[in-house]
């Protein structure tokens, strides 16, 4: 894939970001989340793809713009046939309450290579590149902290366990405390968070637990690109469920791993804060009508990974909301 592409689906997270922060802290999710997709959907027109959306905002007749299968990009002659996987407004309800974590995320990568993954819970454990090898999300939890641990040449005790903030985890967070790590809750988020263990200068390990299977799925990508891991196992309560994940060729019992999630080795990940969190730093809005964004932009081919702090005149840019 052009490698120039990373750095233009930059400008359709700033987007979604600049778009959604405007909303912090006023308690409702759906408008934030709209407004996310509206600034979104307005700069995919400008790149030079012929992009597919795989994960989006639901079913055609659930979301009027990015929805899956709904065609983006300038869809011209010598452009690239790709795969979407977004999510405008990653954390909505941190941007609702004007809590950390929320961000604008993008992953690509080429046509028929990110998984077709139904709206289901996944189980996760994800760890960055010196633990890659190391986890298995069958084995018992004080195990994979173990060998977490050693990879990382720490001990058990200085570990950093981060997990989404739901009841459904009391039990993860009491096996975690007894194994003897220190935790970390989130309460929304589980791209930044999974992605911060492969961040150096975050202070995450591990995180493990219960999320999206879509965000499961737009980790993948990033992992791809910045070295870690991350698996999964889906979470299956119905029979319908079970039957959903057949049809699309899915076997619901068996691990996912990365190559399962983002096959081969051509993906992009890009992201932008629209809230402060562990990697990213949220939109400042600093008067003049400017604003600043933080983002970070990976490609797996060639592994770079870009932190782009990037400041806007948001009068001269009318595809923006202001």
């Amino acid at each position: 894939m052009d490698r120039n592409l990373a750095i233009n689906l930059v400008r359709v997270t700033e987007g979604a970001a600049l778009s959604a922060a405007k909303l912090m802290g006023r308690r409702d999710k759906e408008e934030a989340d709209q407004a996310g997709v509206d600034g979104m959907r307005k700069m995919f027109d400008t790149i030079d793809i012929r992009g597919t959306v795989v994960i989006g905002e639901g079913e055609k007749d659930e979301a009027p713009m990015l929805f899956i299968g709904e065609k983006v990009g300038r869809w011209l002659d010598d452009d690239m046939e790709v795969d979407i996987a977004v999510d405008p407004v990653e954390g909505t309800t941190s941007v609702a309450n004007g809590t950390n974590n929320a961000i604008a995320v993008i992953a690509m990568a080429p046509k028929g290579c990110i998984l077709d993954a139904p709206t289901f819970y996944m189980d996760k454990i994800a760890v960055g590149p010196k633990a890659k090898g190391k986890i298995d999300i069958n084995a018992p939890i004080r195990e994979n902290l173990e060998n977490v641990a050693r990879a990382l040449h720490k001990n058990v005790g200085d570990l950093t366990v981060t997990i989404l903030d739901r009841p459904r985890h009391k039990e993860l967070v009491q096996e975690c405390i007894d194994a003897g790590a220190r935790i970390k809750l989130f309460p929304d988020g589980d791209i930044a968070s999974a992605i911060a263990t492969a961040v150096e200068g975050t202070g995450v390990d591990v995180m493990m637990g219960i999320g999206g299977s879509p965000e499961g799925v737009i980790t993948a990508a990033a992992m791809k690109c910045i070295g870690g891991e991350i698996q999964g196992k889906l979470v299956l309560t119905t029979d319908e469920q079970r039957e959903e994940c057949k049809k699309r060729g899915i076997d619901p019992d068996r691990v996912l791993y990365m190559d399962d999630m983002v096959r081969g080795n051509e993906a992009y990940f890009v992201a932008t804060g629209i809230t402060d969190g562990d990697m990213l730093k949220g939109v400042v809005y600093t008067g003049d009508s400017t604003a600043k964004t933080h983002s970070i932009v990976m490609r797996s081919e060639t592994g770079t990974i870009r932190f782009i702090e990037a400041t806007h005149k948001l009068r001269t840019k009318p595809t923006y909301a202001y």
